[in-house]
């Protein structure tokens, strides 16, 4: 595998002036991104198959082991925030469970039973998408789980850094990130785990991008948490209404904390109506364009 391979020319970076080594190591990070650039078309695909399997109820799953089930939970934790995703329509399955986020489970990552059965005990079905990631590309635990998943009729996206591996055969998307050899050999942590990471960073934007949950480039339908949060939704209905703060803020107040909802209030709509509108109506960004003429 060539994630397991000895680059020969750096083979001795123990040994040199700290600097250097720092610098060869950010020079695969920079080489990582690269090889997630090369396959930006296989993620457009990959996202827009995901979006039209959604729908309104189903699930967004991540399955994996060790560093790169890791980075599927933290790509996935941050939708809820960042785009309002339900947390009920996010499932993570990790070789080990959830002990195996702050430690190494030894041996989990072996069974491809548990990947099976973790899918299987969720329910995964036709409107869900699981993505798998492994550096490998042969992890059992997460070949189980994405093999499973797809035999129950749910979309399967597989993220791997070696070519040909089981489990890019096993998923109907493919995603290889061919990122070669590491730094430190066999250290996944480094060039893959940062291409899976800015992987997932584009394919789930870009699901939300395709599902209506971004407007001009704004976070519309982000949950606002904090005071900072609300002074930029503030601003977001300022914006995209074209309203001053004071009636963006009293939208905002009216909406209950809805971004989208309160846009639509500050463009004439009553409470009801905004809501009604974005469950069964046009599309947001339509009505928003139709309101403001």
């Amino acid at each position: 595998m060539s994630t397991e391979s000895i680059d020969p020319d750096l083979q001795e970076i123990d040994r040199w002036p700290l600097e250097r080594a720092v610098a060869a190591i950010l020079a695969g990070q920079g080489r990582a991104v690269a090889a997630v650039v090369r396959v930006d078309e296989a993620i457009a695909h990959a996202a827009t198959a995901a979006a039209a399997r959604l729908g309104a109820s189903g699930r967004i799953a991540y399955a994996g082991a060790g560093t790169s089930g890791r980075i599927g939970v933290q790509d996935g934790v941050e939708l809820t925030p960042t785009f309002g995703w339900p947390e009920d329509r996010l499932a993570f399955f990790l070789a080990g469970g959830p002990d195996a986020m702050m430690r190494a489970v030894e041996g989990a990552e072996d069974d491809e039973g548990a990947g099976r059965t973790a899918v299987r005990e969720a329910g995964l079905g036709g409107v869900d998408v699981l993505i798998g990631l492994a550096a490998s590309g042969r992890t059992p635990f997460t070949i189980g789980a994405v093999r499973e998943a797809r035999e129950r009729g749910a979309l399967t996206i597989a993220v791997a850094n070696n070519p040909g591996s089981a489990l890019l055969q096993a998923g109907e998307h493919a995603i290889l990130l061919d990122t070669g050899a590491e730094a430190v050999a066999g250290s996944t942590r480094l060039g893959a785990g940062t291409a899976q990471k800015a992987a997932l960073n584009a394919l789930s934007t870009a699901i939300m991008l395709k599902l209506g949950l971004v407007y001009r480039g704004l976070m519309v339908n982000m949950r606002i948490s904090n005071a900072k949060l609300e002074g930029r939704a503030i601003a977001m209905i300022e914006r995209v209404a074209g309203v001053d703060a004071d009636r963006a803020k009293d939208a905002l107040a009216t909406a209950e904390g809805d971004i989208r909802v309160a846009v639509l209030i500050a463009l004439g709509h009553d409470r009801e109506a905004a809501r009604r509108s974005l469950e069964t109506g046009e599309p947001f960004d339509a009505t928003v364009d139709r309101l403001r003429g």
